[in-house]
């Protein structure tokens, strides 16, 4: 019989193992491993050693990140990589393929940690105050603490709190309960490289927990839902990191030389992430597009998501039958692509969720905004009359276009996260370019530094 893993917290001082533990089960409903669950008070006692502790020096910080990322992708307090990404495969659903690339991704921005502050930083702005000779503006941060409830539908979301390391943020990381592999290792793998524990901590809490975990640190970096987007609207110390409702419209040219890049950011990374694309708009007729697109995603193969092959992430049966049944909920007259039933039970346990297309008959339908998590996109007809309202709220459009007025008003729009030109898939990113705006214009101002005389004439 083989024995279950403990995740202890890592403290700010020590290892804690909690009497109060949650077990971590996989998609098939498999217990993989115990997690240890904090008390209110021990999460406190720990933030504010943490907010006593000083950074290491940015070079320093800098060099031990980029030296975790590489250990990452080697062997972590014992357990060798191919392990741990089979843990978080099982655990989150996750195709296996995704998971061993985020792991790459991870070390790549860890590696390019010390580029990506660098770009963010303002021009005209020092991050050293001994370098200002007579007056300038000198980059600062906002707090000592760095809080993050983090995520448990893709690994690679780990990459964001990097740079609030960088920055000489001591960081304590919540993890999701669904996921906790992933920054339990990363958190151990900063250790290992010279980062104390009293720079970098791993804190799991129940729901009761988790707000005073927030409230108790000077920022947070909080991920969720709309109700997470909804309860922390208007606060100035925490930055939510909600539904991503990524959309591609194609205004120009003959839709099938856009099929690919479509199928690419709807599907890629298994559909789980903010990035993927929920809806796409077609200028003109969008029948024949969205039964093209329902044709070519229908051609992917229901696997266990720890199969080398997987494409699809899988749910626990009871979670997929509640994202199905929410879906045609919702349908509203959307005519569902392919029809009959979209989930296909796992002979091992747990269920993938094909594909879903749904046809919309107008740009301004209520289901554009709707996102779930797997495949799943709502195709409707768009006209330039339409301009861009139906594209506003989303993380990341791709215009096919040439219409350089379109291209403007998406770029000035302040509900438009990112804007990509052509064929450039929604789910495209890269070390060192804002995700959401730059982590750092969050964690970061700029402050004024003078020098004067200091003798007396």
């Amino acid at each position: 019989m083989s024995v279950i893993p403990r995740l202890d917290a890592l403290g700010a001082s020590d290892t804690f193992r909690s009497h109060r533990v949650d077990a971590v089960t996989g998609v098939d409903g498999s217990t993989l491993a115990e997690l240890s669950l904090v008390p209110g008070l021990y999460a406190k006692r720990c933030i504010a050693k943490m907010r006593a502790a000083r950074p290491m020096p940015p070079s320093v910080r800098i060099d031990r990140i980029a030296a975790a990322g590489a250990l990452f992708l080697r062997k972590v307090g014992g357990v060798p990589l191919d392990e741990h990404e089979r843990q978080v495969s099982q655990a989150s659903g996750v195709p296996l393929s995704v998971v061993r690339e985020a792991s790459r991704a991870i070390r790549r921005s860890a590696a390019a940690v010390g580029e990506s502050v660098r770009r963010a930083c303002p021009l005209g702005t020092g991050e050293d105050w001994h370098e200002v000779s007579s007056t300038g503006a000198v980059w600062t941060r906002r707090g000592e603490v760095l809080a993050v409830q983090a995520p448990g539908n893709h690994p690679a979301t780990h990459t964001a709190w990097l740079e609030a390391l960088a920055l000489g943020y001591r960081v304590a990381v919540r993890p999701s309960r669904r996921e906790p592999f992933t920054p339990y290792r990363l958190v151990q793998a900063l250790r290992e490289c010279g980062f104390g524990a009293d720079q970098v901590t791993f804190l799991p809490t129940d729901h009761a927990v988790a707000r005073e975990f927030v409230d108790t640190a000077d920022l947070a970096l909080v991920y969720g839902g709309s109700e997470a987007v909804a309860r922390y609207r208007g606060r100035g110390d925490v930055l939510v990191q909600g539904p991503g409702r990524s959309k591609v419209l194609i205004a120009h040219g003959d839709w099938a030389e856009h099929v690919d890049t479509v199928v690419s950011s709807v599907s890629g990374f298994g559909g789980t992430a903010c990035v993927n694309a929920s809806a796409v708009l077609i200028d003109g007729e969008a029948t024949g597009f969205a039964k093209e697109l329902a044709r070519r995603l229908a051609g992917v193969v229901v696997l266990p998501p720890a199969s080398d092959a997987a494409v699809l992430p899988a749910f626990s049966l009871e979670r997929a039958w509640a994202i199905e049944a929410y879906l045609r909920s919702e349908l509203n007259g959307g005519e569902l692509l392919p029809g009959g039933q979209l989930l296909e039970p796992l002979p091992s346990g747990g269920a993938v969720l094909r594909p879903a297309v749904v046809l919309l008959d107008r740009p301004d339908a209520p289901q554009l905004g709707i996102e779930l998590p797997f495949p799943c996109v709502w195709v409707a007809p768009w006209s330039s009359a339409d301009g861009i309202a139906p594209l506003r709220h989303s993380l990341t459009v791709t215009a096919i276009t040439e219409d350089d007025a379109l291209l403007t008003s998406l770029i000035e729009d302040t509900t438009i996260g990112n804007v990509h030109i052509g064929n450039r898939p929604t789910h495209e990113m890269r070390p060192g370019l804002p995700h959401d705006g730059h982590l750092a214009e969050f964690l970061m101002r700029s402050k004024t530094v003078m020098r004067g005389d200091l003798a007396h004439h």
